[in-house]
Formats: C-alpha cells, structure tokens, sequence
C-alpha cells in the first residue's frame, strides 16, 4: 500500500477515470495522501494505446496510485469492485455518459448501497442535456463553448491552447467538490454525487470574458494578443532574443511606463491618453514602445519594467524553465522515480498547506501492477486470486501474474 502523509491520509479513492480528467482529479487526491487504486480494464487505461502523447497523460496524472486490472462486464470482476467500495469514501469515473449504468455502477446505484460514498463523475457535455450522450474530448469543448472563437490571430483560423485545458480545469473542479463533498460528510454523515463536465469548466473559465459580453453585447473574436478593450495589455514586444508580453493599462502604470522608457511625452500624447485611445492606436503605441527598448534582451527589460512594478513576462519555452530560480525555491517540480528506474520531474499540486506539498514521488503503475496485493486486502485468498486470474476475471504484469498461497 503507498502512504504518506498528508490531509488525506486515509481517505481510499476508486479511481475508474481514464486519458485525463477523471485520472487528473485523482492526482490532486493522491497528492494530498490518499490511497488512491486505479481500477483499469485488462488492457489498461485508453491512455496506454496512444504512443508517447497517452504515456504523457498517464505518467502525469497517475502517480503514487496502485493498479488493479479488472474485467467490470463479468460478474465476479463486479463483486471484486464491490469489496474494493465496502472500503471506499471516493469513487472517480469519466465514462461516456449511460456506461456506468448500463454496468450498474452509476451514482445511484452505488450511493444507496454505500451511502458514505462520495461518488465523482465528469463528462463532454453535461449529463442532463441533449448533447449528454455524445463524446466529449477536450477539444469539443474548447470549439463549442467559446474558446477557440476569441483564440489566435484575427486573420487566422480559431486556436486552440497549447494544452488541455478543458479536461485539466474540469479534473480541478471535481476534485474541489470532492473535497467539499468530504467537509460535508462530516457533519452529515453521507456522501454526495459530485458531478461536473468539460462545457461546465470552459464557461466557468471565462467568467470575466462572459463579463465583457454582458456590458457591451459584443461577443469575444480572435485578435491575437491584447486586450479589446485596454492597451497596452497581454500586448507582445519583439526583443533582440525574443519577446515579452507586458500590461500597463492603468493611468498609474500607463505613467510609469512612459516615464521608465524615456518617453513622458507620451502621457499627455492625444493618441494614447486614455484606454480607448491606446486601443485605437495599439499600432503605433506597440512599435514606440519597441523602438524605447531597443537593444534590450528580455532578461534586461524585464529587470527594467518590474522595477515600476509593470506587469511583464519573458516569453519561454520549456527549456527554458525547468531551471528557472522561482520555480525551484517554489518546489513545485516533483522528482518521479518509475518502477523500471526511469527519473523525470512532472509538476505537483499548485498550492501548498502549511508550507508543504509532496516533493517526490513514485511513477504510474504499470496496468495490473498491484492486482494481487490489492485482492489481499480485500479478502482473497491466494487460490481465489489464482482463480480469478486463470478466468480472466482480473490481471497483473506478468511478473506478478501467479499468486501464492
């Protein structure tokens, strides 16, 4: 069994999830100490089957698990899963919206039978409206609910991010309402389906960007970088070595940055004395600003710039990161070591508490890797297990495949 410690410490989390949300929230619950089993299906997490992009997710959301590969559709593959809940608070899954029902593991068949259970679950779209039964991946929620509309360059085709923020956002919203499932379950003494979706996380995202469409009725479009409505504001300036993204929008700012790069004729400048001006004119107050810091690296201006306190960002890319001194005093970065001895780093949990969070860990778990110690727990003797193993009811690397007595 992995422990350590933590807030969770004792909680037991089912982790049914699969590719990123359901596995992601898990994490944030692993990181935090609890004992988190990733059920699987004889063949693993979908994740596993799609070359180095499904090895990414698998190795970033799974660790500290255990595994255990079990055939839900047989019937003594189900009773497995039921000994494992006997002992559960938390059961995650991200199936299609229907499967767990159809297996008869849905929120209300098990919340009856475990009614301490806080059961977790995330789909596309919602599980309530017409699109309930579709597949949603991340990508369908970022092009349906907004995002990739106001993302990229005007003349462009629409964006995506660089990343899966659909999924990673939903993954963080169930996990806090999971947490606030289990404050609750201590006073009440009863669990809670928590339930949210990749459209639910997308909108819930651009609360502000859906702000800006409420005061001026005009929907969000791609523009590129900056804001539509201030200047200079997420605006990109082109450096000898690169660019940096800057903001200085407000009168205090917009001053300091006039005044800080030579030019405090541009205060009182027509063209940009007010926000709508500089918009107007993010043309011309971009290039002056380039020409201001001309000959600088990125490094050098945004010394300059932050020492006024003006919001700025060297633009990185990875390597340029992982060595980056407030990344390291911040201990973000978690040493993994994987079971075949392979060492990488991969980002931890984004807050601390009480000035800790995790700082090492141990890799995903090859699928099945735990499937006999776990079946010990639960009861199994060594014969059942062997049982269970020669009916292709459960399954294990097959290193561990043979139980002993």
């Amino acid at each position: 069994m992995i422990t350590m410690s933590g807030p969770l410490t004792g909680v037991q989390v089912i982790d049914l999830g699969q590719y990123i949300a359901g596995p992601s929230a898990a994490q944030t619950l692993a990181d935090l100490g609890a004992d988190v089993v990733k059920v699987e299906s004889l063949s693993g997490d979908q994740a596993r089957g799609v070359g180095t992009f499904g090895e990414a997710m698998v190795r970033a959301y799974n660790r500290d698990k255990r595994s255990i590969a079990i055939d839900l559709r047989h019937p003594e593959g189900q009773r497995v899963l039921h000994q494992l809940l006997a002992k559960a608070d938390v059961l995650i899954q991200n199936f299609r919206n229907g499967s767990a029902e159809r297996l008869g593991i849905g929120a209300d068949d098990l919340m009856s039978k475990y009614p301490r259970l806080v059961y977790a679950n995330v789909t596309g779209f919602g599980a309530h409206g017409p699109s309930r039964n579709r597949a949603g991946l991340d990508i369908a929620a970022q092009a349906e609910f907004g995002m990739m509309a106001a993302t990229g360059a005007a003349e462009n085709d629409p964006q995506r991010t660089g990343f899966a923020v659909a999924d990673v956002s939903a993954a963080n919203a169930l996990a806090t309402g999971i947490l606030a499932a289990l404050y609750e379950r201590t006073t009440t003494g009863r669990g809670a389906h928590v339930e949210t979706s990749l459209m639910e996380a997308v909108l819930s995202m651009q609360a502000a960007t859906w702000g800006e469409y409420a005061l001026t009725g005009e929907a969000p479009r791609r523009k590129g970088n900056g804001q539509a409505h201030a200047a200079p504001a997420a605006d990109v300036i082109q450096l000898s070595d690169g660019a940096i993204v800057l903001s200085a929008y407000t009168r205090d700012k917009w001053s300091a940055l006039c005044t800080l790069i030579g030019r405090p004729d541009m205060i009182g400048d027509p063209r940009f004395a007010d926000n709508p001006a500089r918009v107007a004119h993010r043309a011309e107050l971009l290039a002056t600003i380039g020409q201001a810091l001309e000959g600088k690296t990125r490094n050098q201006a945004v010394a300059l710039l932050s020492s006024a306190q003006i919001v700025c960002g060297s633009i990185r890319s990875f390597d340029e990161i992982t060595d980056d001194a407030d990344v390291l005093a911040s201990n973000v970065l978690v040493d993994v070591a994987d079971a075949d001895g392979t060492a990488y780093t991969s980002p931890g949990l984004a807050f601390t508490v009480d000035g800790h969070r995790r700082t090492s860990s141990t890799g995903a778990p090859r699928p099945g890797a735990d499937t006999t110690d776990i079946l010990r727990e639960i009861g199994y003797s060594g014969r059942d297990i062997d049982n269970l193993f020669a009916t292709d009811v459960v399954a294990a690397p097959e290193t561990a495949r043979k139980a002993t007595a």
